[in-house]
């Protein structure tokens, strides 16, 4: 382990790269099967659905482990939320643009992926991506892990934990429960979902506290601990509730549907179908799965390692090129398996909180995914207000890169309370980083200051105001 990961040389041990990577792994584990209801329309059990499972898999641990080994990082990579929900938009578009099936259209659409993909690895190896690193403002640098770390609290208290009743749904522990006037109210709002999200509540605030104390007593796993402890309240408390939270145990498949992938999937691109929406809207897919994939990644890269100590003075990240290399092979993969954009996972942050600082903890949990092949239902138990306690705690966490912005220089300060806002609204660390990157440049422009600017960060500018104004 020291020979690979240099696990001593950072100032960790196995340990607690292996707790940190189990930590990673539980916070993010709901993609397993949240990606393929995403991508399917929760055709749970369908060949295309099974497929899809098995290339999130198959796709996060090829990622995950080019960043462990290449890298040599904490990071852990799956298909990204929101560009997964994007895609499954570009699929029905497809269907409905050429009258196929969606199944039919979904083997076009990956060639989306695949081209994306593609063009990330020329980028990598010619160090463009590098350079667009180093284009973004130091001060939106230091900004970025705050802003995720709001964006972690969003999740955690707002859309991760929603339930369904006979009145309609979903319902969300920030948006429903803590937002109407009276208990009465609510509980006449949710109907049969009170109960349930009374429980997530206190779910999520005892694991929560529970995160809190152990880390303050020092103990190592203290996240993943207090996750365990979360989910031993829920499924007590479901018990309590004349539910079985272990019942679909005795029901789930454990054998990794293989065949459904290799029949449905995988290397299945349709060229013909993916261009019959037209060569305009083809390249404008391209071009936005691109924009929105490279600054989400880059933003949670830096972001987290900021976090975890892993920037030089000039706020760059050593082996930056490795990193990125990793989502670009990870896209690949993900289009020749059968799924969506593959990129790096804020739920990373989780891992680094435990000590995580080596490739070990990435390598750990590209692991689970694989042992996930076969153990999928037990992964699904953890449920997501256990997940929902570790990223508010990290997410608090993040919100300390505060410090390094210079609140007299307004430069830093309006780009960054811009992202900070963002982020955590529309769900995209990219569309946070563009509109921090528009609003330094003109702050720069209007205050005489035009030549601090560099002409790649004009650019990158200019591209963000043409997506988010003028591109249709």
């Amino acid at each position: 382990m020291e020979k690979l990961f240099k696990v001593r040389e950072n100032g960790s041990t196995v340990r607690t790269e292996v707790l940190a990577g189990l930590s990673t792994f539980m916070t993010m584990a709901y993609i397993i099967a949240l990606n393929p209801n995403l991508l399917t329309g929760f055709a749970v059990g369908t060949p295309l659905w099974n497929a899809v499972f098995m290339a999130t898999l198959i796709s996060s641990a090829i990622g995950t482990f080019v960043m462990a080994f290449a890298a040599n990082k904490p990071f852990v990579m799956a298909p990204g939320m929101g560009l997964n929900s994007f895609f499954a938009v570009v699929v029905a578009n497809i269907a409905a643009i050429t009258g196929l099936s969606y199944d039919e259209s979904f083997n076009g659409a990956l060639c989306i992926i695949l081209v994306e993909g593609i063009v990330f690895l020329v980028l990598t190896f010619l160090k463009v991506r590098e350079k667009i690193v180093a284009a973004i403002p130091y001060g939106v640098r230091m900004g970025i892990a705050p802003a995720i770390g709001l964006m972690l609290l969003n999740i955690g208290l707002g859309s991760n934990a929603g339930i369904y009743s006979e009145t309609g749904g979903p319902f969300y522990m920030l948006g429903t429960f803590f937002t109407n006037l009276t208990p009465s109210i609510t509980k006449e709002a949710m109907g049969s979902g009170y109960s349930t999200m009374i429980l997530y509540v206190i779910t999520t605030f005892v694991g929560l506290f529970l995160i809190v104390a152990l880390n303050h007593k020092k103990v190592k796993g203290s996240v993943l601990f207090g996750m365990l402890g979360a989910s031993v309240v829920y499924w007590i408390g479901s018990f309590m509730q004349g539910n079985n939270p272990f019942a679909g145990l005795a029901t789930a498949s454990w054998a990794p549907p293989f065949a459904d992938m290799f029949g449905t999937t995988f290397f299945k691109f349709n060229f013909s179908t993916f261009m019959s929406i037209g060569w305009l809207t083809a390249i404008m897919m391209i071009v936005t799965f691109c924009m929105i994939d490279m600054f989400d990644t880059i933003g949670t890269l830096v972001g987290t390692a900021s976090r975890a100590g892993m920037l030089d003075k000039d706020g760059n990240m050593p082996k930056m090129k490795e990193a990125l290399m990793a989502d670009a092979v990870g896209t690949v993969a993900g289009a020749l398996t059968g799924t969506s954009t593959v990129t790096t996972f804020i739920e990373s942050a989780s891992g680094v909180e435990e000590g995580g600082r080596t490739g070990l903890t990435a390598f750990t949990a590209g692991c689970m995914f694989l042992a996930c092949m076969f153990i999928a239902p037990i992964a699904a138990l953890i449920p997501a207000p256990a997940t929902s306690a570790a990223l508010i705690y990290v997410g608090v966490l993040m919100l300390s890169g505060l410090r390094n912005i210079d609140f007299d220089d307004i430069s830093q300060v309006l780009p960054v309370a811009l992202m900070l806002i963002f982020m955590p609204i529309s769900g995209s660390i990219g569309h946070g980083i563009g509109i921090a990157l528009i609003s330094y440049t003109i702050v720069k422009l209007v205050t005489g200051k035009s030549k601090e600017i560099s002409a790649l960060t004009y650019v990158l500018s200019l591209l963000f105001i043409l997506k988010f104004f003028l591109v249709v």
